[in-house]
């Protein structure tokens, strides 16, 4: 190889741009290159070192032959400055879902870009888009869409059971906010299944941190009787803070629920008994339902809730 391409490669992690070549070597070098083997060509402008390629499949895309950090690259190569990471392949940069091998690498454009799809690249142009913040954010090094809008751009993309999951874990894990994704719902003109999503904004908004939680405030923890709970209440017991899922603040009353997957280790079990233990060492009184209960008899857990609550009227914890 040519010492001044190899340099280039050198300095590009592998990469190069036609543009780049051009500037060091005469145009021939491109395509002696390529025919010993030496120069691959992942996209148009776009060369990478041989070596980069790890899967044998020549029926495959050669962007889909590198590994996916190697292809997000060259992808961003491609457009020059132009446009972010998206979709699911910005939901994979934001370590929320790993893309599977064969998924396509997702791009956001400025609509008149003048770039198109090219094989395992999937490029959207945007009217309102523009490759800064707070649209576009650094990420590893790469440019990406903010997570707020690749949530609400991956809605519709993944199979509907997965939807709520990724929603739920990007709040719990406080990378965004119900908040925030409420108000990049509202940029967004037309969204698939778009009640369901804000339903599920509102569930959290209104503190709910799981699924079990929010089936258990649709189909038994409000309505009739039902005080107006505090979620993920914050309470201070000596140099310790604890976070209640329910919390009826008049009745010092913390309804805890027990996800199916959860709590069955005795480790954890015993965790949250000294948890209670230490809760009632203030006055408050901890009910657990288990996963299994909650949605087997919804009637018997509103019930005894409501029992529960009427027995407990003495004043706020001050």
């Amino acid at each position: 190889m040519d010492p001044r391409l190899h340099a280039l490669l050198v300095r590009g992690n592998g990469l190069v741009t036609r543009r780049d070549i051009l500037r060091a070597v005469p145009a021939w070098t491109i395509q002696t290159s390529q025919r010993a083997n030496r120069l691959v060509r992942l996209l148009p402008g776009i060369y990478g070192d041989p070596a980069l390629i790890c899967h044998a499949n020549t029926d495959l895309p050669t962007l889909a032959r590198v590994e996916r950090d190697v292809a997000r690259r060259a992808a961003l190569l491609y457009v020059d400055g132009r446009g972010a990471l998206s979709r699911l392949t910005a939901l994979d940069v934001w370590g929320l879902r790993r893309q599977p091998l064969g998924e396509p690498v997702y791009l956001d454009l400025p609509r008149r870009s003048g770039l198109r799809d090219r094989p395992h690249l999937v490029v959207a142009h945007r009217s309102d888009f523009a490759v800064a913040p707070p649209q576009v954010v650094i990420r590893g090094g790469l440019l990406v869409i903010r997570l707020d809008r690749t949530l609400l751009d991956c809605w519709p993309l993944l199979p509907p059971v997965d939807r709520s999951s990724l929603l739920i874990r990007a709040v719990n894990d406080r990378m965004t906010t119900p908040q925030r994704l409420a108000a990049a719902l509202g940029e967004v003109a037309r969204v698939p299944d778009r009640g369901a999503l804000s339903g599920l904004l509102d569930r959290l908004a209104a503190g709910c941190r799981s699924p079990l939680e929010i089936w258990g405030h649709d189909h038994v923890f409000t309505g009739s009787g039902m005080p107006t709970f505090t979620r993920q209440a914050r309470i201070r017991v000596g140099a310790r803070t604890i976070y209640l899922d329910m919390f009826a603040e008049a009745e010092r009353v913390n309804v805890e629920l027990d996800g199916a997957t959860s709590h069955g280790d005795p480790a954890e079990r015993e965790i949250d008994l000294r948890r209670d233990a230490l809760l009632a060492t203030v006055g408050i009184l901890v009910v657990r339902f288990s996963h299994r209960r909650l949605t087997a008899e919804p009637v018997q857990v509103r019930q005894e809730t409501l029992s529960i609550l009427a027995n407990r009227t003495r004043p706020m914890i001050k």
